[in-house]
């Protein structure tokens, strides 16, 4: 899995947290960057689920799919244009 932008401005805003408490829109940030982080692992997690049941019912042409899907997503956030 690649560290998307998301999960560098969390780090970012995590160690800010540490030396200070975030302003009103770096929390609201941070919030954001938790939410956006949250879905983005229930799609991988789903997919990873799908992947298992296609090779449970030996279903190798669904299951490149899904893992085609995964690829896709990997590098990507929730929203953001597939290519």
């Amino acid at each position: 899995m690649n560290i998307l932008p998301i999960h560098e401005r969390l780090a970012e805003l995590w160690t800010i947290r540490i030396r200070r408490q975030l302003s009103g829109d770096e929390h609201a940030d941070f919030e954001h960057c938790l939410a956006v982080n949250a879905m983005h692992i229930r799609q991988l997690a789903n997919l990873h689920n799908l992947s298992l049941a296609a090779s449970m019912v030996q279903d190798v042409e669904w299951q490149h799919e899904i893992c085609q899907r995964l690829e896709k997503l990997s590098g990507q956030p929730p929203g953001s244009p597939q290519p």
